[in-house]
C-alpha cells in the first residue's frame, strides 16, 4: 500500500458550513448578542460566538470543550463563519452566563435544598424558539414537566432518591423541545417548592406569549398548590394521580359494567372513571382508572380485586375517558428528550464543578438542541436522505461529514463539497 500527502486546506465537516450559515441567518446569533449583552472587550469572543463554538464541538462529534484543542480546532478554522476558540474561552464564557444558586430549608425535615434559577438563559431559550418559528403566538401547547436525575461527581452534588450523587433539576417541555430548566441539588425531590417552579415557568411563558392548553406530569405534581398554579395557567391538565386508601375504596367500588376494554400500545387493559375531590377541598375532578388483571392473581386489600391499577387526575370534562389515557401515555414519548439531552447534546458530562454553571451550560445545550431540531425539520424537506426523526450521530454521519473546501472562481467565494450528495436544498 502507498500513500501520499497533501497540504490542501479541507474540512472533513463541510456540512458545517450549512449549520453555521443558518445560525446566523436565522436570527440566533444577533438574539443571543442583543439579548446577553457584550461581553469584555479584551476576551475577544462574542456570546454568539462562544454558543457557536459549543454548538460546533457537539455537531462534529466531539464530546467535551477539550475536543477544540485535541483533534477539532484544525478542520473546524476552515468552517465559513466559525472563529475557534480555546477550551479556557468556551468554558469561560458558559461560566459567565452562570446565576447564584440559592437556598432553602425544608420547614419540617430542616434539609437544606439549593435551586439555581438562570431567567436570563431560559428567557433566551423561549425567545429563540419564537424566533425560529417554532413557536407561535397563535398556537395553544401541550407543556410536559417531569424532573430528571443526573447522577455526577461534581463538588456540589448531593445524595439523590436513586441513592448516586448528582443533580436533580426540573425541566419543562412542549414537542419535546425545552423550554425552560431549573438547576436543583441531587436532594430535592420533585415535590419541593414544585409550584414555585411552575409560577416561574408559567410567568416565563406567558412574558413571550406562548399560551398553554394542557399540562401534563406524572405524580409529583398531585400536590394541592401544583394544581392550583397550574389551573390559573392552563385550560386543562392531567397529572398521575398518587393511589390512597380512600381512592382504592371508590375504585373498587366501580360496578363491572362500567369497566370498559380498550386496546392501548397492544396491552389489553380496562378504563372507567369517578369523580374525585382531592386534598379535602369541594372541587371535584375526573378520575380516569385503568386496570390491568395480575398474572399472579394477588388481590388489592383495598380495591378487593386481583388488578394492577392506575389512576389520571384531569379537569377536562368533554374527552372521553379513553382518549384521555392515550394522550398522557404519550408522555413516556417526552421522557425521551432526557435520553437525547444526555446522549446527545453532553447533559451526562457536565463539565463544571458548581450547579449553578452546569444550569447554564445544560440551558445553553438545550437551546443548541432545540436549534438542531430547526434545521433538521428545515433540511429534511428538501434532502430525501435525512429524516426528521433523526439524532444528532446519524445526521452527523449522513450531513456534516463531508469532504470541502473554499475556493475562489469567478471572484466568488464557493463551497466545494467532493460528494455525490446534493447540498443545494440546505441553502434554501
Amino acid at each position: 500500500m502507498h500513500t501520499t500527502k497533501s497540504s490542501e486546506k479541507i474540512t472533513p465537516f463541510g456540512g458545517l458550513n450549512f449549520c453555521l450559515e443558518r445560525f446566523h441567518h436565522s436570527g440566533l446569533a444577533r438574539l443571543i448578542d442583543r439579548h446577553l449583552g457584550p461581553r469584555v472587550k479584551t476576551t475577544g469572543f462574542s456570546y454568539s460566538e462562544i454558543i457557536a463554538n459549543q454548538l460546533a464541538v457537539f455537531f462534529a462529534g466531539g464530546e467535551c470543550a477539550e475536543d477544540l484543542s485535541e483533534h477539532l480546532r484544525g478542520p473546524l478554522s476552515q468552517v465559513k463563519g466559525l472563529r475557534p476558540c480555546s477550551p479556557d474561552t468556551l468554558l469561560r464564557g458558559i461560566k459567565e452566563l452562570s446565576c447564584e444558586s440559592t437556598e432553602r430549608i425544608h420547614p419540617t425535615s430542616g434539609v437544606r435544598h439549593t435551586f439555581n434559577i438562570n431567567e436570563p438563559l431560559n428567557d433566551m431559550m423561549v425567545k429563540a424558539l419564537r424566533g425560529t418559528g417554532q413557536l407561535s403566538e397563535e398556537e395553544d401547547y401541550d407543556l410536559d414537566y417531569d424532573n430528571q436525575v443526573i447522577p455526577t461527581e461534581k463538588w456540589d452534588a448531593a445524595r439523590t432518591y436513586k441513592t448516586c450523587y448528582g443533580y436533580q433539576p426540573g425541566i419543562a417541555s412542549i414537542d419535546n423541545m425545552p423550554v425552560y430548566i431549573e438547576g436543583r441539588g441531587g436532594n430535592s425531590q420533585a415535590t419541593f417548592a414544585q409550584g414555585k417552579t411552575l409560577q416561574r415557568l408559567f410567568a416565563r411563558l406567558e412574558v413571550n406569549k406562548v399560551s398553554i392548553d394542557c399540562f401534563r406530569a406524572d405524580s409529583a405534581s398531585y400536590q394541592k398548590e401544583v394544581v392550583k398554579v397550574v389551573q390559573a395557567n392552563t385550560k386543562r391538565f392531567c397529572i398521575r394521580a398518587k393511589r390512597s386508601a380512600e381512592m382504592a375504596r371508590q375504585v373498587g367500588q366501580i360496578p363491572v359494567a362500567e369497566w370498559t376494554p380498550i386496546t392501548l400500545n397492544w396491552k389489553k387493559m380496562e378504563v372507567a372513571e369517578i369523580p374525585w375531590t382531592p386534598f379535602g377541598g369541594d372541587t371535584s375532578y375526573r378520575l380516569i382508572v385503568t386496570r390491568i388483571k395480575r398474572k399472579d392473581r394477588q388481590g388489592d386489600l383495598f380495591s378487593e380485586g386481583a388488578y394492577t391499577w392506575r389512576a389520571i387526575m384531569s379537569n377536562d370534562h368533554t374527552t372521553s375517558a379513553e382518549q384521555i389515557v392515550a394522550f398522557y401515555n404519550k408522555r413516556g414519548d417526552s421522557e425521551r428528550l432526557f435520553d437525547v439531552m444526555n446522549n446527545d447534546f453532553g447533559w451526562s458530562r457536565l463539565p463544571c464543578s458548581f450547579l449553578s454553571e452546569n444550569t447554564a451550560f445544560m440551558i445553553l445545550m438545550g437551546i443548541i438542541a432545540n436549534f438542531y431540531r430547526y434545521i433538521l425539520g428545515l433540511y429534511s424537506e428538501g434532502i430525501p436522505w435525512l429524516k426528521a426523526t433523526y439524532r444528532l450521530k446519524k445526521f452527523i454521519f449522513r450531513f456534516i461529514t463531508v469532504p470541502a473546501k473554499w475556493i475562489r472562481s469567478g471572484r466568488r467565494t464557493i463551497l466545494k463539497l467532493y460528494t455525490d450528495k446534493d447540498y443545494t436544498a440546505a441553502l434554501e
